[in-house]
């Protein structure tokens, strides 16, 4: 298989299905935040919920697009991690999946809604730490800008979550103040009786949006995940995006040349010199590999290189264009830009197989193992049942949320958002008092533990293996 040794092969398959199994259980894991409030408020039967779910999920991984994938990615250059060597990717894998699967298992197991995303990122920031600290290496393993951007993400989504739930929370009661249905919606469901159409189809829709939107951005996550596992393994099939034309990326990268040969270097900081010269002597070696017809006509030991040439060059003109003494026009910053984003195309990719497989992994474990965290987050965040208002507000909120991140590329913590958002729905009602304090801080305590944690024991499981293999 893809001209690897058999024990080689079986590792790579071994690590495909790993990748699918921590889908599986990120689908299982966080199916709570879109079924707990239908069956607390009896708007649905508990299977028929996480079964609509899961179609959900599925859908959202299939018609979402990889941009939040592509940021996965990139948050953990392979190009400067494996250099080539197989030995070295599957440590990453195998380093990256460990960890991350025997954390989402372990929070799961005691009912803990904690955040895959979270613990995903921690993985592959473990693991370029880690590489960093190996002797002779001479660049960094991690995207530390990318790593600002989703870490602000990650930080900021909550906060998003509980403030506007609050608001929405206001807002129903506001404009519901002098109709009948004031207090059916602020009140606590009758057991086993569900409530009344207008309402079971709001609550309904919500759950709905949350599945779709969770899919959309948590199954990207996903697909950046198995991205990294091919690159790592077998860079020679998946370095480069076969659907593309290498003569399609000609134009792009001839107008980055012409608009970086304008540049005045004398102005520019060291640095910024070194990011001129490289970028320019970078495009001109790609010139000759653009000029193959079809992805298959180029060499397969230089689709690895053409593919750490497109993203060098990526970073070197972001580098520069941040440069407050660039003398460039915004005409030609604008172009310039676009010309890479263009370039980006032969790279940032998932074959259809990968989206379809990882799609079918989350849809399936959101059918099963839910009942843990449903619990927690219908019973034991707040001090009161679940109420009508508290289910939608929350879960309208949610979905707008994760929806809008997906759209912009943003990785977000499904976990985080519904949780807060529920939280925030407790605190509109009846005050802080509302909250059950150890429970929130058991959530909050398993978000701050698994940046460091999961860190750490990616880092070290990555360095075990590297010194195994």
């Amino acid at each position: 298989m893809f001209d690897l040794e058999l024990s080689y092969s079986i590792l790579l398959v071994l690590c495909l299905v790993a990748a699918c199994g921590f889908e599986f259980v990120n689908g299982f894991h966080d199916t709570a935040n879109a079924v707990a409030t239908v069956i607390y408020t009896n708007s649905l039967k508990p299977w028929v919920a996480v079964v609509w779910s899961g179609i959900c999920n599925f859908l959202g991984v299939l018609f979402s697009g990889i941009t939040v994938a592509v940021g996965i990615i990139n948050l953990l250059p392979v190009e400067s991690l494996v250099d080539q060597n197989i030995a070295h990717g599957l440590a990453m894998v195998m380093a990256l999946l460990f960890s991350a699967i025997f954390w989402n298992l372990l929070t799961w197991y005691y009912g803990i809604p904690c955040s895959s995303s979270h613990t995903l990122i921690a993985s592959i920031l473990g693991v370029g730490i880690a590489y960093a600290l190996l002797p002779g290496t001479g660049e960094a393993a991690v995207d530390w800008s990318q790593a600002k951007k989703i870490g602000l993400s990650l930080l900021i989504s909550p906060l998003i979550g509980f403030t506007m739930t609050i608001i929405m929370m206001f807002l129903i009661r506001v404009l519901t103040r002098k109709t009948k249905h004031a207090d059916n919606l602020f009140k606590e469901p009758k057991k086993d009786t569900p409530p009344p159409a207008w309402i079971r189809s709001i609550l309904i829709l919500t759950s709905t949006a949350v599945s779709f939107s969770h899919g959309s951005n948590d199954g990207q996550k996903g697909v950046g995940l198995v991205m990294l596992i091919l690159i790592g393994i077998v860079p020679s099939y998946f370095a480069l995006n076969t659907g593309e034309s290498p003569q399609a990326f000609v134009q792009s990268n001839q107008t980055i040349e012409l608009i970086l040969q304008k540049v005045n270097p004398e102005p520019l900081s060291e640095s910024g010199k070194k990011s001129l010269a490289a970028s320019l002597a970078l495009t001109q070696d790609l010139h000759p590999h653009l000029a193959a017809a079809s992805i298959n006509d180029v060499p397969k030991d230089e689709r690895f290189l053409i593919r750490k040439d497109v993203m060098l060059i990526d970073r070197n003109v972001r580098d520069l264009l941040e440069a407050p003494e660039l003398n460039l026009s915004e005409t030609d910053q604008v172009t310039l830009k676009a010309s890479t984003k263009k370039l980006r195309k032969l790279i940032d990719y998932s074959p259809c197989w990968v989206v379809v497989m990882i799609a079918l992994s989350i849809g399936l474990g959101t059918m099963v193992g839910w009942k843990r965290i449903v619990k927690t987050i219908g019973e034991k965040i707040g001090k009161e049942h679940l109420n009508y208002a508290q289910g939608a507000s929350s879960e309208l909120v949610a979905a707008s949320t994760i929806g809008l991140s997906s759209l912009y590329g943003w990785p977000v913590s499904t976990t985080q958002v519904l949780s807060s958002g529920i939280a925030g729905s407790m605190v509109a009602n009846k005050g802080v008092k509302n909250l059950q304090i150890e429970t929130v801080r058991n959530i909050m305590l398993a978000w701050f533990l698994t940046l460091p944690v999961v860190m750490i024991l990616s880092g070290t499981l990555f360095l075990l293996f590297r010194s195994i293999f």
